[in-house]
């Protein structure tokens, strides 16, 4: 089968996503996209300029898998002489329903801001299949989605919702663990025994990863006179840095590494060289730093919602370790179990949740999503193994 993934913000995570599904995927996938900047632009004007691109080099893929941030009501009607009776599919990585916008975004302030959900709706509306990163951002999207249309002046039957419902699935994030097992070699726990634990930041510098909550708690842990060290990484934003360089300041040597590691390598080192992950995020509808940080070997201290329940299933718990004590309730609760994973530190580097997300590496990734678009076009036969 030949998919055609037209994906107009082609950076991070979603070129990752990208090239790991065409990389492990039994069919024959390619690529049409554009560089990932302008992300408001993208979804205004992507679909036109991806459209005519997709009419000159004369496409007629099998199956179109568009992506959240592509207009693909719009790409489709451009596409009409080559796209009518291909059977279409949409994968949300986000959506503008529920994604927190920046509070200092014009947009919002001027009350404009409904429109890219609106994007998202038709979207989902036009495609034969709809697939989501998590149960939870299913959920969000479609409860969104039905208060969006009830505040609607006219015509807005909730049956949209229903229509949209009945066609979606969840389909996790495919990531590339053995570019994180081959990259560098796991640090021994005696390697680690004797230096104070370390605690690891390793997310977007923006403000919906909450940076000020993770810094505030390292602060209060750092007034109750506990030892430990931090390793800050990440894109940094101009927007949200200024936080980030006041807690350089005010952290002083306990900061072991900050800014982003341009080296893979290096990031995997510090990921499996750390020992704490405490996640202050407002919002993940996935998390793919959170995931590979738990994939080395680091302690996740969670809040108790959001995508993260799921990668912490009990049932894919290989190492049987009670996960429940990963999660917290408030910001109280978060800085308890910090001072628990600080004060025993001993047995948190014994403990592993890597057997949790396993799963989610593309040799078994791969599969599922191939079955799954398979389904939406009737005729083709599934190809066994890999490519």
């Amino acid at each position: 089968m030949n998919i055609l993934i037209v994906e107009p913000y082609y950076t991070g995570s979603h070129a990752a996503w990208a090239e790991g599904y065409k990389k492990n995927s039994s069919h024959n996938v390619e690529i049409l996209s554009l560089p990932g900047r302008y992300w408001k632009w993208r979804m205004h004007g992507g679909a036109v300029t991806l459209g005519t691109r997709f009419l000159d080099e004369g496409l007629r893929p099998d199956l179109i898998l568009a992506t959240d941030m592509l207009d693909l009501s719009t790409f489709l009607a451009l596409t009409r002489p080559l796209s009518e009776g291909i059977p279409t599919a949409i994968y949300f990585h986000e959506n503008q329903f529920t994604y927190p916008w920046h509070p200092q975004d014009n947009v919002r302030r001027r009350g404009r801001d409904t429109h890219y959900g609106f994007i998202n709706f038709v979207s989902a509306l036009s495609a034969k299949r709809v697939f989501f990163n998590s149960a939870y951002h299913m959920s969000s999207f479609l409860d969104a989605l039905q208060g969006y249309l009830e505040r609607s002046p006219d015509f807005n039957d909730s049956h949209y919702v229903d229509i949209i419902r009945k066609k979606s699935a969840v389909l996790y994030v495919g990531m590339d663990f053995k570019a994180l097992d081959t990259a560098a070699t796991a640090e021994e726990l005696s390697v680690k025994s004797g230096r104070p634990p370390l605690v690891l930041w390793n997310h977007r510098w923006e403000y919906d990863k909450n940076p000020g909550e993770f810094f505030a708690a390292l602060y209060d842990l750092m007034e109750c006179g506990l030892e430990f060290e931090v390793a800050i990484l990440g894109e940094s934003f101009s927007k949200s840095a200024s936080v980030f360089h006041e807690a350089k300041e005010r952290l002083g040597k306990r900061v072991v590494h900050f800014g982003f590691a341009e080296d893979f390598s290096e990031y995997v080192r510090w990921l499996k060289r750390a020992d704490i992950l405490p996640v202050t995020s407002s919002h993940d509808f996935f998390g793919c730093s959170v995931v590979e940080a738990i994939y080395c070997r680091c302690f996740p201290i969670l809040p108790r919602g959001l995508a993260y329940p799921e990668h912490l299933s009990d049932n894919d718990n290989k190492d049987g370790v009670e996960t429940d004590v990963c999660f917290y309730d408030d910001f109280k609760d978060l800085i308890r179990r910090l001072k628990w994973a600080l004060t025993n530190i001993k047995e948190v580097r014994n403990t592993s949740f890597k057997g949790c997300v396993r799963r989610y590496g593309w040799e078994s990734m791969a599969q599922v999503y191939d079955k799954e678009l398979q389904r939406a076009v009737p005729g083709i036969k599934l190809k066994t193994g890999c490519a």
